[in-house]
């Protein structure tokens, strides 16, 4: 799927997992809002989601991903791997438009309604419009500064924030504690 409206990006370093997003709103090509709060904490904030696509739907996943989590507490690919095999299988859940980028301490999730739940090698994530940028921006970050995991994010958004029209410079970033 192919997502527009938005940038979500993870890194982890230096005992630090960070996430965050732009807070930019698009219907077609007009601007609706700038300051979009797109990173959640669930889970008493022991979990960090981000989201990409449709924000009713993203807000439904979260919402369903939520109840997983108190399905399976501290166990977030356990309750990440029954949310994508709801989403996949239920016939109304099919329908909903959005990616989620899910950070604990231990994890870096990538969860879609295709069913997939991945956890990339380097624990740099990044979905949306704008993720691809972004995540190259924050592996040459990784590779050549000596920067913290939430600078990285918001330098790496910023990069993505000049290229993708559909990501703005209104950037949110969460951190918590990693044990990777």
């Amino acid at each position: 799927m192919k997502s527009h409206s938005t940038t979500i990006l993870t890194v982890r370093r230096n005992g630090i997992a960070a996430i965050g997003g732009d807070g930019q709103a698009t219907v077609g090509t007009t601007i609706m809002k700038h300051d979009v709060q797109k990173i959640r904490r669930l889970a008493n904030g022991n979990v960090i989601c981000g989201f990409a696509g449709t924000t009713a739907d993203a807000f439904a996943l979260m919402e369903r991903f939520e109840a997983r989590l108190k399905d399976y507490p501290g166990n977030v690919p356990r309750a990440a791997t029954e949310l994508a095999k709801e989403w996949r299988t239920d016939r109304a859940m099919r329908q909903l438009e959005a990616l989620m980028a899910v950070v604990d301490a231990r994890h870096t999730l990538l969860v879609t309604g295709n069913g997939d739940v991945i956890q990339p090698t380097d624990s740099v994530l990044g979905i949306g419009s704008g993720g691809n940028f972004a995540v190259a921006a924050a592996r040459a970050l990784l590779r050549n500064t000596d920067l913290e995991a939430v600078e990285i994010v918001r330098k790496a958004l910023e990069i993505a924030a000049e290229i993708d029209i559909y990501t703005n410079t209104n950037i949110h970033v969460e951190e918590m504690p990693s044990e990777t």
